[in-house]
């Protein structure tokens, strides 16, 4: 076999940007539904009650459904794409499910349908986050690889943070008179722009990205480490990587489930609400090719333990704010402390990967990132309750036992610079 000479953009793998850019729309497509998903089930839009519980907890629910069968997939579908040895085939696949998924909400006007939908996202969701990831590590070495996921998931993460920014202003601005479609809601041009995102995302990867020349199918069995050979130690290196991720992501998903709460105690509506959530997601994005390229020299593990330290006091202020610009600055400055720990998890996870086993041990990680989502998700839907605060102090506590799990249980010369 002839292989292929690497074509790089900046430096960077031109698949690595170009599968970054695909999953840049296709993220901003998806993270329209967190700011107009809690709106459009408070609407008229949807009927019925689901049982008996109240619209803040249904909300959770439905947010932290997709993270939770995203989650549960992901091991999985990650060993399906090691099995087969295709990672670009099963990213079109998750894609083109989102494509449908995200436009079948402007059907849906009950709770049990949003739901069915959510589910078939986790599925998609699961498809294309192993395989992405698994296509980013082995198209990296080890020295670059730190670079290469802060540079995917910063592509990423700028379209995750421009939806809520997006969504936002459509859903204010509506209703629109469509040619041929005639009118519809600000919700329904949410949904149909959502759609088209995930089915640009797909065409992309379908024309202009490739499977490493080197990926091959394995018949390896499935290896999922949760405790450590190593003497001393509790927890497998990777698995303690994961818990780190779903602390950090769990601080992510607070807000989320209580946007009318905030609304509400800020005075503020949906557009503002929209820069809030989008502040964390643009200092990720910025932040993460920074400190990725940095642990490439300086190592990994320093930077995860300084991001976990730092989401401690940030979280729990959060929860204290009673201004909108308090709360875009917490949201900021958690974004970057959330980058010191995504992007070097990520890149170390797959430092310590087994070839042929790829996909699988980085969906450790990625299943975390959906559970944190999900856990924060739901604890925040149902903590609500009991004050605005406690949410951001049950997040500062987790965050508090994420410094404890790295310090211990990922060994100091795990990710020794070569």
């Amino acid at each position: 076999m002839v292989k292929r000479q690497r074509k790089d953009i900046f430096g960077t793998d031109r698949r690595v940007v170009i599968l970054g850019f695909a999953r840049m729309a296709d993220a901003m497509g998806n993270s329209f539904l967190i700011v107009v998903l809690p709106l459009y089930i408070a609407s008229e839009s949807i009927k019925g009650e689901f049982l008996g519980l109240t619209e803040s907890l249904i909300t959770g629910l439905i947010l932290g459904l997709f993270g939770l069968i995203t989650s549960f997939s992901q091991p999985f579908t990650g060993r399906l794409s090691d099995k087969i040895g295709k990672r670009k085939l099963f990213v079109v696949l998750g894609l083109a499910i989102f494509t449908l998924a995200n436009f079948s909400y402007s059907l849906a006007h009950t709770y049990y349908l949003l739901m069915v939908i959510r589910i078939a996202q986790g599925i998609a969701a699961a498809f294309t986050i192993t395989a992405s990831l698994a296509l980013v590590s082995e198209l990296s070495q080890k020295k670059t690889r730190g670079n290469n996921m802060g540079v995917y998931n910063s592509f990423r993460l700028i379209g995750f943070g421009l939806g809520p920014l997006a969504s936002g202003v459509l859903v204010e601005s509506g209703p629109y008179n469509l040619p041929l479609i005639g009118p519809i809601n600000g919700f329904v041009a949410s949904f149909l722009v959502a759609s088209g995102a995930a089915l640009l995302s797909a065409l992309l990867v379908a024309f202009f990205v490739s499977d490493p020349e080197e990926t091959e199918p394995s018949n390896r069995k499935m290896k999922i480490r949760i405790t450590s050979a190593e003497k001393g130690r509790i927890l497998d290196p990777i698995f303690a990587l994961a818990l780190a991720t779903l602390v950090m992501s769990f601080g992510f998903s607070l807000l989320a489930p209580i946007e009318t709460k905030t609304n509400e105690r800020l005075s503020q509506g949906a557009f503002m609400f929209s820069l809030e959530f989008s502040a964390l997601i643009g200092a990720l994005a910025i932040a993460q090719p920074i400190i990725g390229k940095a642990s490439d020299k300086f190592g990994r593990r320093i930077f995860i333990i300084i991001g976990l330290v730092g989401l401690i006091p940030i979280v729990f202020l959060e929860g204290l704010v009673t201004q909108p610009w308090q709360l875009i600055t917490a949201r900021a400055f958690q974004g970057i402390s959330a980058a010191m720990v995504f992007a070097p998890s990520l890149a170390l996870a797959g430092d310590l990967a087994e070839k042929g086993n790829t996909g699988t041990q980085l969906s450790v990680v990625t299943m975390a990132f959906g559970l944190g989502i999900s856990l924060g998700s739901f604890v925040s839907g149902y903590s609500i309750r009991f004050g605005y605060l406690t949410p951001f102090l049950i997040g500062a506590i987790m965050a508090g036992i994420g410094v404890l799990i790295v310090t211990t249980q990922v060994p100091k010369n795990v990710d020794k610079v070569e």
